[in-house]
């Protein structure tokens, strides 16, 4: 592999991106047809209609700089997706299933967040500020999804397949963090999960790339 520069290591990438995103397109729907949470198989419904609009932004973007939108075998994403279908194939506990599939899910998103996080700071290196913003958007949504996953994993779906288990307890599948919080917090005293929250709640851009103190400023300056 020949990498002449960073635009064309940028390029490449793009590529790369494209096509992962295409086999998750491929694969959403045999994962939402396997949940058996409706929560969690309207999730995989949406993202579906979310990645389809992550394509054309892609697509936005090898435009803005001229290019063919093209695909480069992703194999990272393959991979993933291929250890996902013997979650599609597995049998016993529909509870058990669906925190399997959630764990498959979030193992692709967090591929996803680190290629457009690097993707997006890529595109400003070069003064590509508008597919930066572009790459942002989906960066966003990934985060967004991620988080979403989290919460059906920790507000049931975990439980109820560690009830189904005899009661051992399940870790969350990305992070094994307590769901309790208290109902009213100030700013200072809340997590930095709390505060992405409500930062995803005000709409607030590059929330994910953000740490507990710059959210804070975030929150406080959107609210």
């Amino acid at each position: 592999m020949k990498i002449p520069d960073l635009e064309s290591f940028y390029h490449d990438e793009l590529k790369d991106a494209y096509d992962f995103e295409h086999q998750i397109l491929e694969a959403l729907p045999e994962m939402a047809e396997a949940a058996k949470d409706p929560e969690l198989r309207k999730a995989f419904e949406d993202h579906l209609t979310q990645t389809e609009g992550q394509v054309d932004r892609l697509e936005q973007v090898f435009e803005l700089h001229g290019w063919k939108a093209e695909r480069k075998h992703c194999d990272g994403v393959e991979g993933l997706l291929e250890e996902g279908e013997e979650v599609l194939e597995a049998e016993g506990d529909e509870d058990a299933i669906d925190a399997a599939l959630i764990a498959a899910a979030q193992r692709v998103e967090h591929y996803e967040m680190a290629a457009y996080g690097t993707l997006r700071t890529y595109a400003r290196t070069l003064g590509q500020e508008e597919a930066a913003g572009l790459l942002q958007q989906t960066l966003d949504e990934e985060a967004d999804a991620d988080e979403l996953l989290t919460r059906l994993a920790e507000g049931g779906v975990n439980r109820r397949a560690a009830e189904a288990d005899g009661g051992r307890q399940v870790q969350g599948s990305r992070t094994a963090r307590g769901s309790s919080r208290a109902p009213r917090k100030g700013a200072g005293d809340k997590t930095k999960d709390e505060l992405y929250e409500e930062a995803q709640r005000l709409g607030v851009e590059g929330r994910s790339q953000m740490d507990k103190k710059e959210l804070a400023r975030a929150v406080k300056k959107a609210s």
